[in-house]
């Protein structure tokens, strides 16, 4: 089993979606294992993290819950992809779930509020428009991503 789960999470930073059925094909219950996991890198947050956009994509049809699950630095395949700066995965796996955006990790930051920390304006604009109920989120600070962008803002005055 540990060296399926090696191909599969291989298959997952290589975008290899042959690779990921070959998997399930040898253990089924592959993707259940993973998921009763409480905090992983599952392939979702592998390929996020790659930028391997199909497989993310894949991933998410047979596995929805993998997109709010947080690996153990709290962090979800959405906050990995826009870390990356992967922003073709980020707009492709917020088409297929819009809510996704507001999935807290870690300190309770969201997509949106890590956007907003990192001035990336245009995903902004697009995750407020796909979710507009992301701008009541809050941090454990009670911050929202108004906050956060207006103290980054000043902070480079």
């Amino acid at each position: 089993m540990e060296q399926t789960q090696h191909r599969l999470n291989t298959a997952a930073e290589g975008g290899d979606i042959n690779g990921l059925y070959e998997c399930i094909r040898e253990h089924p219950h592959i993707l259940n294992n993973i998921d009763n996991i409480p905090f992983v890198d599952t392939p979702l947050h592998i390929a996020a993290a790659a930028g391997s956009t199909d497989f993310a994509l894949e991933m998410m049809n047979l596995k929805p819950s993998f997109g709010r699950k947080l690996n153990a630095d709290g962090l979800s395949p959405l906050h990995l992809a826009l870390r990356n700066r992967h922003f073709e995965t980020v707009r492709q796996l917020i088409s297929f779930d819009k809510e996704i955006i507001r999935v807290k990790g870690r300190q309770s930051y969201t997509a949106f509020h890590y956007v907003a920390l990192r001035n990336e304006f245009d995903c902004l604009a697009e995750f407020l428009c796909a979710c507009p109920a992301a701008i009541e989120d809050q941090t454990i600070r009670g911050e929202t991503a108004l906050h956060i962008a207006v103290k980054r803002s000043n902070s480079n005055l």
